[in-house]
C-alpha cells in the first residue's frame, strides 16, 4: 500500500497527477510560519524535490507558529533543521536545505532551476525582489502574507483562460515607507493563522503542479480569523505596475529594494553599539523608545528611557552628541522614530538597532553559548 493511496483514489486525480508531483521542483523562499506548514504539506504529498531558502535563526518566540521547530532548535539555521526534520519523516522524496538570504546577487541563479516559487516571507524588500525575478525569469509564484488577523493568497505570474497575468505590483505598485512596514513582531499573531494561510499556499501549490481544481489566478483570497470570514478579490493588470516593474535584468540590478523600502542607512546592529558605546561613551547615546510597561528593561548597557511619544520632544538633550542609537522590543517602531529623528538634527547620526531588545537577548544567549 502506498501512502499516497488516498490521494491517487481521490476521483479527477490519481496517478497521473501524483507522477507529476514527484517529477515537480519547488523552492520555498522562508522557513517562518508560512513556510513551516507550505513544507509539512507539499512533502506528505510528495513533490519531489523541494529545497527551502532561510539565513535566519530559531529563536523561542517563533515557536506559536513555526510548527516545525522546537526548544532544542532554538539558534539552530532554520533551513537545516526543516530539511532535517522532513528527511527523516520522507525518504522518497529530495529536501535540500540553503541557509543563506536571497539577494539582488544570487536570486537568479537560487530560483531559475525550479518549477515554481513560493513566498513565504515576512519583509517588502525581498516581497518584491521575488516578485520581480519571478515575472522576469517567467516562474509561477504562489503567494502568502499575514498581518494581524488577516491573510492573503494568490498565485502570481500565471495566465488565465485569456491569456492574461498578474503579479504582486499589480496590488500593490509602490513599495511601501518605514512607517507603513507591519510584521507579526509588532502587531502580534496567533500561531493557527500562518497554518491555514500556509495549508491554502500548499493547496495552490499542489493544483497548479497537478491542474486539479481552480487556481487563484489573478485573483487574491483574504481570509479573517476574528470573524470567520473569507472572500475572494479580482486582480487586473496595473498601469502603475507596469511602470514600476523591471523589465531587464540590468533594470533588476538598478533598482535598490532596500532603499525603495527605506531601510538602507537606517538600521544599526547590537554589535556597533557595543563598540561605539566602548570607543567613546560620551558622544554616543542610546535611547530605549519603549513604553514604560514593556519588559525586559536593558540592565547591560547605559541608556537613556524615552518612550515613543516623547523622543520628538526633547530637542535641546541631542545637540552634543555625535551618534544617538534608538531601540524599541523589535525594530520597527524605532526606524520610524528615526526617520523623524533626523529631519529635526540632520547633524546628527541617527540609527535605528535592528530587532531591537528581542534581538539584544538573542545576541547576548549567543555569546554566551560560545563561551
Amino acid at each position: 500500500m502506498s501512502r499516497f493511496e488516498r490521494q491517487i483514489l481521490l476521483s479527477g486525480f490519481g496517478i497521473e497527477a501524483q507522477q507529476k508531483l514527484q517529477q515537480a521542483r519547488v523552492l520555498v523562499i522562508g522557513a517562518g510560519g508560512l513556510g513551516c506548514p507550505v513544507l509539512l504539506y507539499l512533502a506528505a504529498a510528495c513533490v519531489g524535490c523541494i529545497d527551502v531558502i532561510d539565513g535566519d535563526l530559531v529563536s523561542l518566540s517563533n515557536l506559536n507558529r513555526q510548527i516545525i521547530f522546537s526548544e532544542k532548535d532554538v539558534n539552530k539555521p532554520k533551513a537545516e533543521v526543516a530539511a532535517a526534520y522532513l528527511r527523516e519523516k520522507y525518504s522518497d522524496i529530495r529536501i535540500g536545505a540553503i541557509m543563506s538570504f536571497l539577494t539582488p546577487d544570487n536570486i537568479f541563479q537560487t530560483i531559475s532551476d525550479y518549477d515554481l516559487v513560493l513566498d513565504g516571507t515576512d519583509n517588502f524588500e525581498t516581497r518584491y525582489m521575488v516578485n520581480d525575478a519571478c515575472v522576469l525569469l517567467n516562474k509561477p509564484l504562489v503567494f502568502g502574507a499575514i498581518y494581524k488577523n488577516e491573510g492573503q493568497v494568490s498565485v502570481f505570474n500565471v495566465a488565465d483562460k485569456h491569456g492574461v497575468r498578474t503579479n504582486y505590483r499589480d496590488v500593490f505598485p509602490q513599495m511601501p515607507s518605514p512607517h507603513e512596514i507591519p510584521n507579526c513582531s509588532e502587531t502580534g499573531v496567533l500561531g493557527v493563522l500562518p497554518g491555514m494561510i500556509g495549508m491554502h499556499m500548499a493547496t495552490q501549490t499542489i493544483k497548479l503542479i497537478t491542474g486539479y481544481g481552480a487556481l487563484l489566478v489573478n485573483k487574491m483570497l483574504i481570509y479573517n480569523l476574528l470573524f470567520n470570514s473569507s472572500y475572494e478579490i479580482d486582480i487586473s493588470p496595473n498601469e502603475a505596475a507596469q511602470k514600476n516593474l523591471p523589465k531587464t535584468r540590468d533594470a533588476f540590478y538598478k533598482m535598490d529594494y532596500k532603499i525603495a523600502c527605506a531601510s538602507f542607512d537606517i538600521d544599526s546592529n547590537w554589535e556597533e553599539v557595543l563598540v561605539a558605546k566602548m570607543q567613546a561613551p560620551e558622544n554616543i547615546l542610546l535611547i530605549d523608545s519603549r513604553e514604560p510597561y514593556e519588559e525586559p528593561k536593558l540592565e547591560d548597557i547605559a541608556c537613556i528611557e524615552l518612550p515613543f511619544d516623547q523622543v520628538l520632544k526633547t530637542s535641546n538633550r541631542f545637540g552634543h552628541f555625535h551618534t544617538i542609537f534608538v531601540f524599541c522590543q523589535f525594530g520597527i517602531r524605532s526606524r520610524f522614530i528615526v526617520m523623524e529623528m533626523r529631519k529635526q538634527w540632520p547633524q546628527i547620526k541617527i540609527f535605528s538597532v535592528k530587532g531591537g531588545m528581542s534581538e539584544f537577548l538573542t545576541h547576548k544567549n549567543r555569546k554566551k553559548n560560545a563561551s
